[in-house]
């Protein structure tokens, strides 16, 4: 039976931590499912399209006999007069026609356009460009990025992640791009798809083989019945419209090949349009080199508005020049005024001199020299006043005339720099109009391939469809069609996925955090690593909620310490009062003061008298409750030797009129000594005589830290060890443990602070009184 029980409260323990985080389970659950969700919404549909010919004159191969069954009047593949149909199957399978496909609906360069979740590919009607690769560079990297596609009017904007700057072209033009020629065209059956936005368009594209490989990777050949000669063709696409635009392809591909022989003029004329449409491409990719080549070597971006600068430049600085001689000449006729005038006369002013610290000079000389001469009027040139101001004219026409020769200097710089801009411009203008006629010509012939080439691209389809008429090889039994239901996303198995990672980050979460975890957590954890009894679990205080237990307090905290009161009780010795409890811990921060300060209020709201004695004398914390008792004399003074009586060192607590405290006093520097100094004992007994208090209650210092509290256990009826949730180690307990085996320690009691309400092992949690009921979560809402 015991057994038994010791089995559920195991389980029990073991389930516990996950079921009383069941809120994260379900919030993560909860941002999986929305993560499903948004995969789901995200993905673009793939759909399964498939179709089935009949080979009209092949037969099976026979295992039995080993005989080969023939297909005959293929003619399409050379020197294939006869062949199994598993040899078909390699035919449909076969590199040859799925180029001749992903070239047939130019499958190598895919537009998409951007949406708000995903991208969805536009081909054929929805795709409102056609892109023609005229010619891909040999050795060029690939791009990585996509290439972004802007339309205004005529004009395209070509742009990506990977070039420095944009590149700017028009339909129906040759465009050298790092990686290829291509040619941007409009698509004429253009139709807007509803609820599509195409204003973000833009192009993946990879080399041909890449292409060619990936179609033919994606194609899956089979028998649909072993012992008959239908084979079936299936691809699994986003674009429905393009993945039966391939399976028709690959056959209409095959049939074409099986019928060749009957189409030799029109095959021959394909061939030939093909070979001048490489060499076409070739020649207008030579033509596109040459033309970029020519610009950057004569650094040339647009012709006709260089020209149209340079003119303009060379008008700019021919008047610029006209200036600065001006300015020089107004410079030197001021310098030359300046030498040959007398003291008394004035220079002219405002002649046109660009120059305004010139022309602040001038105005000032001059209006020296007007008083001067006021000044001559009334005195003689060997008054004070007069040599003074001539002695100010002398200055200040030095400095003028070094600063129109400043001037002159900066001007003719000025003058040297504009006059080589001017016969820059003009060597330039000299230039244009021969790079004109060799750009011209280049144009020129650039316009004549791309002219040609679009031309043999006409003539190509047409080659393409007169070999249309010819009877086909393989009978078409079902056009390329598309199953509704899309083969991906799976949605079943996305959520499904998702729900599951959603239960296990929190399971491995909680259990790798209970793995690792090194302290005490619950009154469990104290239980499995100690026989010593468990008297009390103190709730853990929320921010608003007070230190103290007030005057018929109900809450869970004022309820936890009642039953802490209760339990202590009957570890108390069956002797006459007072009783001595000694409150300690192992190491700072656990809460023996808090708890000191509230059992004594406990103990006194029964009107039972109760003195607190603060002798943690270290680390003094029993002033914090009573911030004005900071100086008082206390225990400290007392050991000390200090001649000072009971009444003198004990106070009021000032929470509640039966209990009373006497405080650590001032921080001695020798506690160890004073402790054991035989004063504490005789402190203890003078309490105890005067038969006033029922408790004592001893906060002293931590046990793993010094051994202050040690040397004065013996003086106590009962030791209350107190320990901290998610603070207080699990290896302090052995230390305990080890305590009490030595006897250092007798009759403990363990009370476990600070505990979460959702850790209680059992307690109050919700209170208990009027007014004491549990606020739920969605009283908030309330009033």
């Amino acid at each position: 039976m015991d057994s038994k029980k010791s089995k559920e409260i195991n389980i029990k323990e073991i389930i516990n931590p996950y079921l009383k985080n069941w809120k994260y389970f379900l919030g993560i659950v909860f941002v999986m499912g929305i993560l499903a969700v948004y995969k789901i919404k995200s993905t673009v549909p793939v759909y399964k399209a498939q179709t089935s010919v009949l080979i009209k004159d092949a037969k099976k191969m026979s295992a039995a006999s080993g005989d080969i069954g023939v297909l005959q009047s293929l003619g399409g593949f050379s020197g294939m007069g006869t062949n199994s149909i598993e040899n078909e199957i390699g035919v449909f399978e076969s590199k040859t026609i799925v180029e001749d496909a992903v070239k047939e609906y130019n499958f190598q360069t895919p537009l998409y356009a951007k949406q708000l979740l995903n991208s969805i590919e536009l081909y054929g009607k929805t795709s409102p460009y056609i892109i023609h690769v005229i010619q891909e560079k040999q050795d060029a990297e690939l791009p990585k990025k996509p290439i972004s596609i802007k339309a205004e009017g005529e004009k395209i904007t070509l742009s990506s992640e990977e070039w420095k700057n944009d590149i700017i072209t028009t339909f129906d033009k040759a465009t050298s791009l790092p990686f290829a020629i291509i040619l941007v065209a409009k698509n004429k059956g253009y139709i807007k798809s509803k609820g599509v936005d195409i204003s973000d368009i833009y192009l993946n594209y990879s080399n041909f083989d890449s292409v060619v490989e990936s179609f033919q990777n994606a194609l899956i050949v089979d028998l649909l019945d072993k012992e008959g000669t239908i084979i079936s063709l299936s691809v699994n696409f986003e674009s429905t419209e393009k993945a039966k635009d391939y399976l028709n392809s690959l056959v209409r591909q095959y049939n074409n090949y099986a019928i060749n022989d009957k189409n030799i003029e029109s095959k021959r004329t394909k061939e030939f349009i093909d070979k001048r449409i490489e060499l076409i491409a070739k020649e207008l990719g030579d033509v596109e080199t040459r033309k970029a080549t020519y610009k950057s070597n004569n650094n040339i971006v647009d012709l006709p508005s260089e020209a149209k600068m340079s003119l303009h430049l060379k008008e700019q600085s021919k008047a610029q020049l006209l200036e600065i001689e001006t300015q020089i000449g107004i410079n030197n006729v001021l310098q030359n005024t300046l030498k040959t005038k007398g003291m008394g006369d004035v220079l002219p002013l405002n002649i046109g001199l660009d120059n305004e610290a010139s022309a602040k000079a001038i105005q000032e000389y001059n209006t020296l020299i007007l008083q001067r001469n006021r000044y001559i009027e009334n005195a003689t040139p060997d008054n004070p006043l007069v040599k003074e101001i001539n002695k100010q004219i002398t200055d200040i026409k030095s400095s003028l005339f070094q600063s129109l020769q400043k001037s002159i200097t900066s001007l003719e710089f000025a003058r040297n720099k504009v006059e080589g801009q001017l016969g820059t411009s003009e060597n330039v203008i000299e230039k244009i109009p021969i790079q004109e006629k060799l750009f011209r010509t280049i144009e020129r012939q650039q316009q004549i391939k791309e002219s040609l080439y679009l031309l043999l691209l006409q003539k190509r389809e047409e080659a393409a469809i007169s070999m249309e008429i010819t009877a086909e090889k393989a009978r078409i039994i079902d056009k390329a069609f598309v199953f509704s239901k899309p083969v991906a996303p799976k949605k079943l198995y996305i959520v499904i996925a998702c729900l599951f990672i959603g239960l296990l980050i929190p399971f491995s979460f909680i259990y790798i955090k209970q793995l690792l975890q090194s302290t005490i957590i619950t009154r469990s954890d104290l239980t499995n690593l100690t026989q010593l009894p468990v008297i009390a679990e103190i709730p853990k205080l929320k921010n608003k909620n007070s230190n103290l237990v007030r005057f018929n307090d109900v809450s869970p905290m004022a309820e936890s310490f009642r039953i802490f009161v209760t339990n202590l009780k009957f570890l108390l010795p069956k002797k006459e009062a007072p009783y001595v409890i000694l409150v300690t811990s192992s190491v700072k921060g656990e809460g023996k003061t808090f708890v000191s300060t509230n059992l004594s209020i406990i103990l006194g709201s029964v009107r039972d008298k109760v003195l607190v004695v603060g002798a943690d004398i270290r680390n003094p914390q029993l002033q914090r409750y009573n911030p004005s008792m900071k100086r008082v004399k206390g225990l400290s003074e007392f050991l000390s030797g200090e001649n000072l009586s009971l009444e003198e060192i004990t106070h009021p607590s000032g929470y509640n009129e039966n209990c009373d405290f006497i405080y650590s006093g001032s921080i001695p520097p020798n506690p160890t000594d004073l402790l054991q100094n035989g004063r504490l004992k005789e402190l203890l007994e003078t309490i105890k005589d005067s038969k006033k208090y029922k408790y004592i209650v001893l906060d002293t210092a931590p046990l793993l830290l010094v051994t202050d509290s040690f040397s004065i256990t013996e003086n106590s009826d009962l030791v209350v060890y107190v320990t901290r949730s998610e603070v207080s180690e699990k290896k302090y307990i052995d230390f305990l443990n080890n305590s009490v085996k030595d006897k250092k320690l007798n009759n403990v009691g363990i009370i476990l602070n600070g505990v979460n309400e959702t850790n209680f092992g059992y307690g109050n949690k919700f209170g208990y009184g009027y007014n004491a009921e549990e606020k739920k979560w969605w009283h908030i809402f309330g009033r």
